[in-house]
């Protein structure tokens, strides 16, 4: 998909979807569908995205799919690594039931059955001025398994992804090594459009815990949940003074002014067994975005949490 900007690029739907803006706010009008992929019962950090990305008034968020964690990290965890996909969407669906949307996003795991390729694959097919971003921050399974399905999706949407690495070399990522396979078929047999946010990006979007205890947890029952979610972390999560709100930026480069975010043209590598990179893919291109703002979209959280918390 070519890239027409969130600025004017199409006659967008006016509303405000979960807010519902009363008269005399700022008008604000849609300007892309999203899917949101995430393995939700890990790190609660993708949950958090998920609850910003729902309460933006810039995009519509029109499904939810889930992925399995690492079948180590999730016995850790204490999980059925059979279950965790499943276990994730549980999670994502109470969060979306507090959420009380207008228009709340189904909800399909993924596994055997395909449900959320299948989901994925209906609605990159539907017909819609608005463009469509897939939002992964997990592991790429159902994005391959989509395009698998049906690979005509991969001229109908940009896939938005947390994971990898922006070094010359690469290297080993959580996202990307959990399924090396998926990651392999989206990157070096499809021509979906990848916008890349490496490891060493979206680390920085830290966010202090006692912050999160002074301000964050009491903004509303929403957040308040989103703050227990930090309170059971797996062992295999080790705090220090900060939390990363590694998915964080799948918002950033989907409901905020694209023009601002800065990002260099790649030339895709093929991946090789051990995550490093190998030869050129000629003609596969790839955004590699960096400097992204952090406290932006901390902010941007912070006041659609309140706001929903009147509107509620």
């Amino acid at each position: 998909m070519k890239r027409r900007g969130f600025l004017g690029s199409v006659a967008a739907l006016p509303l405000a979807p979960a807010l519902g803006a009363p008269a005399g706010w700022i008008d604000q009008r849609a300007s892309a569908r999203v899917i949101v992929d995430n393995d939700f019962a890990g790190d609660p950090d993708g949950l958090v995205a998920l609850a910003h990305q729902a309460l933006s008034p810039k995009a519509h968020t029109l499904l939810v799919t889930t992925s399995a964690l690492d079948p180590k990290l999730a016995g850790m965890a204490g999980l059925d690594p059979g279950q965790s996909a499943a276990a994730g969407a549980r999670l994502a669906r109470e969060l979306l039931r507090r959420l009380a949307l207008r228009h709340a996003p189904a909800v399909a795991a993924g596994g055997e059955d395909q449900a959320a390729a299948r989901a994925i694959v209906a609605e990159a097919m539907r017909d819609d001025p608005l463009p469509l971003f897939l939002t992964c921050g997990g592991p790429l399974t159902n994005v391959a398994a989509a395009l698998k399905l049906n690979p005509e999706i991969a001229r109908r949407m940009t896939l938005v992804w947390i994971g990898g690495s922006s070094a010359s070399e690469g290297g080993a990522e959580y996202n990307l090594a959990t399924d090396l396979a998926a990651a392999r078929y989206v990157f070096e047999e499809s021509q979906l459009p990848v916008w890349q946010v490496p490891a060493e990006e979206y680390r920085r979007f830290q966010v202090s815990v006692a912050e999160l205890t002074d301000i964050f947890c009491s903004l509303s029952p929403v957040s308040q949940w989103l703050y227990d979610q930090y309170r059971h972390l797996p062992p295999f999560v080790q705090l220090g003074g900060t939390i990363t709100f590694g998915d964080s930026p799948l918002v950033s480069l989907t409901a905020f002014d694209t023009a601002a975010n800065p990002y260099t043209v790649r030339t895709a590598r093929r991946i090789l067994d051990d995550c490093r990179n190998g030869d050129e893919i000629a003609g596969r291109r790839v955004r590699m975005f960096h400097s992204l703002d952090p406290r932006l979209n901390f902010a941007d959280f912070i006041a659609l949490l309140r706001l929903h918390a009147r509107r509620s």
